[in-house]
């Protein structure tokens, strides 16, 4: 079983070597990982430079690894499509510092670099555990090498995108899994404007968001300390808003079929 593990957090990003570690176990591992952080830079792909791969030796036998001058789309894709010669059988995105919950996964790097597998058509999987500071990595880790285990085994449909969250806990103090949906929340951004004499330039942050805590969402698994398994697809078809699109169709229609 080949893997690819990529992230969003860099090559040299402790979360990452730690999956590394548990999924050696299972399959032959490549990595593929931006050469500095690149959070919340969500799908986007480098279109007008050249992408340039350096190869990284951290001494793990077998493990051949690039740092990417480029963003974690960008090293899922160069690893798929011309770094990795043989087909990969699944790509596993992380581990990231902090969760990836409800509209996160628009934005998130994390899910970006995941998504490229995904829409070659190979299982992936995007992990995080729900936390900034003292993270504990080992459980995520030992969660994602029992998913690989599952697609090894042909247990898993293909293709499949699963986006993970783990609660900052040592396994013992984990309370159980769950499926669940995408939560919601409501963020506020916060915009600080300086000037450096020259020309004024701005900070964009996000401060703590409110979440709505529904049963069956991320938010509520994790408020729980349990881990959250959201299986995802691409469609962001609305059908709830089909009426009202279909008024204004006609109304457009009208204006410009005269």
């Amino acid at each position: 079983m080949k893997i690819l593990v990529t992230n969003d957090d860099g090559i040299h990003a402790e979360g990452l070597w730690a999956l590394v570690e548990e999924l050696r176990k299972v399959g032959e591992i490549v990595v593929s990982a931006p050469d500095r952080e690149q959070s919340g830079v969500g799908t986007a792909i480098s279109l007008n430079h050249p992408v340039r791969a350096t190869e990284v030796d951290k001494g793990i036998e077998g493990v051949m690894a690039y740092a990417i001058e480029g963003t974690p789309a960008d090293s899922a894709i160069l690893a798929l499509e011309s770094l990795i010669e043989d087909p990969v059988d699944l790509v596993v995105s992380g581990i990231n510092r902090g969760a990836n919950m409800g509209n996160d996964v628009l934005i998130s790097g994390t899910m970006g670099a995941a998504l490229q597998g995904f829409f070659r058509g190979i299982p992936s999987i995007a992990m995080s555990v729900a936390a900034l500071q003292d993270v504990h990595y080992s459980p995520a880790a030992i969660v994602a090498r029992l998913l690989a285990k599952s697609v090894a085994e042909k247990r898993l449909s293909s293709p499949m995108l699963l986006n993970v969250n783990v609660p900052n806990q040592p396994m013992e103090k984990i309370k159980g899994v769950s499926i669940t949906k995408l939560g919601r929340r409501t963020y506020m951004d916060v915009i600080k404007e300086n000037d450096d004499g020259r020309k004024k330039y701005y900070w964009i942050s996000r401060e703590k968001p409110g979440w709505i805590l529904e049963k069956g969402l991320d938010i509520w698994s994790i408020r729980r300390k349990r881990i959250s398994i959201t299986p995802l697809h691409i469609d962001l078809i609305n059908s709830t808003t089909s009426k009202d699109v279909s008024k204004a169709v006609k109304e457009v229609r009208k204006s410009i079929l005269h």
